[in-house]
């Protein structure tokens, strides 16, 4: 196959192209050279981490950061709300035993304690080694870096996403479904996502 080029003479090749490609796969590992490495911190200094995305030449790149002053809350403090706390709290604490235990999806209204029973698990487990790690929902697309990041560890890691809401097209429903359900690389034992929706379905 041939494609005819601007100039009058001039054909461009099948093998041409390839040639172009591959020197732009190479002009782009060069790029990605040059990106500082994505590197776990220190998690004896914090317990809550966010994912957060930087821009270094043109490209982005995800880390963690530690949350220095996490904004906690004890069970005993939610109220009316205590068949949801007591599910939470004993899915979690099978979770930091290493025994097994689910994701966890809470929905309902803003304002209802969604976000606070998250922070209470933190709050009530992280001395056993529980972390939380923030994702915003646009940055899902980066959940399996970032569960090989985690995998491994000796803590175990809540992925928090808070007001989740999405359409099945989209990037970061995929990640999220292949996390949940398990990809050809399977799941890591020591990580689990909690997410709120104010949606149901």
């Amino acid at each position: 196959m041939t494609v005819r080029g601007k100039g009058p003479d001039r054909v461009h090749t099948s093998d041409d192209r390839g040639d172009v490609l591959q020197r732009l796969a190479t002009a782009l590992e060069r790029v990605e050279a040059l990106l500082p490495p994505a590197t776990p911190p220190d998690f004896g200094s914090a317990i809550a981490f966010r994912w957060r995305k930087r821009r270094y030449l043109g490209m982005e790149r995800g880390s963690l950061e530690a949350v220095v002053h996490p904004a906690l809350i004890a069970f005993d403090d939610l109220h009316h709300v205590g068949t949801q706390k007591e599910a939470i709290r004993r899915n979690t604490e099978q979770f930091v035993r290493g025994l097994p235990a689910n994701n966890v999806l809470l929905t309902g209204a803003r304002g209802t304690g969604k976000s606070s029973l998250i922070r209470a698990c933190l709050h009530a487990f992280a001395r056993d080694g529980l972390r939380l790690v923030e994702v915003d929902k646009r940055d899902l697309v980066d959940l399996a870096e970032l569960v090989a990041l985690l995998e491994g560890r000796p803590e175990r890691f809540i992925v928090f996403c808070d007001d989740l809401s999405f359409d099945a097209s989209e990037a970061g429903y995929k990640e999220l479904k292949a996390a949940l359900d398990g990809s050809v690389a399977g799941r890591a034992d020591n990580v689990l996502v909690y997410a709120t929706s104010n949606r149901r379905h």
